[in-house]
């Protein structure tokens, strides 16, 4: 694991869900940081976290 990877790990494990304030998991393959707890996927896009709940798709 690089440092810029470290950092971006610990970048990502410190952002919250907009609407519930709840910790993100983040999907590596979709791309996108889930939040369980409001069923929603938040799209990453060009390395930048979309926490825009408009943007966010909805989640079973």
């Amino acid at each position: 694991m690089t440092d810029d990877t470290r950092s971006d790990r610990r970048m990502l494990e410190a952002l919250v869900c907009p609407q519930t304030h709840a910790p993100l998991a983040y999907d590596p393959e979709a791309m996108e940081l889930i939040s369980r707890a409001a069923h929603l996927a938040f799209p990453i896009r060009n390395g930048i976290p979309i926490l825009l709940i408009d943007e966010a798709r909805q989640i079973d």
